[in-house]
């Protein structure tokens, strides 16, 4: 019985179809892997050097012009059949490994863990940074002004839902500058302990989804009672204790929470994406394709609001977004947030500033940065 084991092993090995070529392309790979090592240790003495160079100077280590105006330019020498995602987050990683290796970074974001929050966080500054979850968005700026920590992720808008007011009114007393944004797409997923979608019986998340998901839980869970709990990782928290419950959230907080997800990309709009801000205590330089966002308050008087946007028409600056909010000061006394491309430093966005400032009672810069990569819708 063994011999004949062996003999009909191998004429199965005798008459099963060959990969011609695999081992030779595999041995292609591994050698280009040393390369790549090799690469990487090289690039990292160069880091070494620099951050001896930052220490001395005390010039900080992130540097987000720097990493955008990188990343620019790698794309576009960027010949294929690597993507323009996959080059990112590949680099992503090396800048995220290369700022540990100076000094290591605290990150505070609205949290807890599995937040969309979160995952911008980490589309930022990558593994290898220190992560502090806080409750609220003013803790994120609280968290930074003390130095607990170096900078701080919290969301402004979605495409679906709107500005992010909590967001806009804690500008209006910290110091903290707009050092860059992120730009990522939202996908909600449904995920429960087990079973299936008719088991069903209450959905938690947080009221924002529940408005971005609300066409798709009215055509497949018209029976099932919501509920708007803090945040989504909190909802797959709930879901986890619950039988017959269900969250809807990320696929991140879905791994932490160990749940099994029922359904994917649910979410009423395809275009669905959030803007986040990344907030610290210095400016940044100009990379060539910027933002610049400002703060005022105008004069109570008739053609006001149209004064404060002559200065712009006039140095040919355009606006990327304008929001008001409520100074809470007097009644019907208002503060306006606007987004502008180019870079404060540029003449024509310093001139349209200056000519602001003659037409408004106050005008507060809040940052010049770099403009996030545009996403496809």
């Amino acid at each position: 019985m063994p011999r004949r084991r062996l003999q009909s092993r191998r004429a199965s090995r005798r008459t099963s179809p060959r990969r011609p070529g695999l081992v030779g392309l595999r041995r292609g790979v591994d050698a280009v892997d040393r390369s790549i090592l090799n690469l990487l240790n090289r690039r990292m003495k160069y880091v070494a050097g620099i951050a001896r160079v930052k220490q001395a100077s005390g010039v900080p280590v992130y540097a987000p012009e720097r990493e955008d105006l990188h990343l620019r330019a790698l794309s576009a020498a960027n010949p294929g059949p690597l993507n323009a995602d996959g080059l990112r987050g590949i680099y992503r990683e090396i800048f995220s490994a290369s700022r540990a290796a100076e000094r290591g970074l605290t990150i505070a974001y609205l949290g807890p863990e599995g937040t969309f929050t979160h995952l911008a966080a980490l589309r930022r500054f990558g593994s290898q940074s220190g992560y502090l979850p806080v409750r609220s968005v003013g803790d994120v700026f609280a968290e930074v002004e003390r130095g607990r920590a170096d900078y701080g992720v919290v969301p402004i808008e979605n495409s679906t839902e709107g500005v992010v007011n909590h967001t806009l009114d804690m500008f209006t007393d910290s110091e903290l500058k707009i050092c860059a944004e992120e730009l990522m797409p939202v996908h909600h997923v449904l995920m429960a302990r087990g079973g299936t979608k008719d088991s069903i019986k209450v959905v938690y998340t947080h009221s924002n989804v529940l408005g971005q998901c609300r066409n798709w839980l009215e055509d497949n869970l018209r029976s099932a009672r919501t509920v708007a709990v803090p945040s989504t990782s909190e909802a797959a928290r709930m879901a986890a204790k619950q039988r017959g419950s269900a969250a809807i959230g990320t696929d991140l907080a879905a791994r932490l929470y160990r749940l099994k997800v029922l359904a994917r990309d649910i979410e009423d709009m395809s275009g669905n994406f959030t803007r986040f801000l990344v907030i610290g205590r210095q400016w940044s330089p100009r990379s060539g394709r910027d933002k610049t966002s400002v703060m005022f308050s105008i004069k109570d008087r008739v053609g006001a609001l149209y004064d404060m946007l002559v200065p712009f028409k006039r140095n040919r600056i355009n606006l990327a977004s304008i929001e008001s909010r409520p100074s809470r000061k007097k009644a019907w006394d208002y503060y306006f947030f606007i987004d502008c491309l180019g870079h404060v430093d540029d003449r024509r966005v310093a001139k349209a500033l200056k000519d602001l400032e003659k037409v408004c009672v106050f005008v507060k810069l809040l940052g010049s940065y770099p403009a996030a990569e545009p996403l496809s819708r």
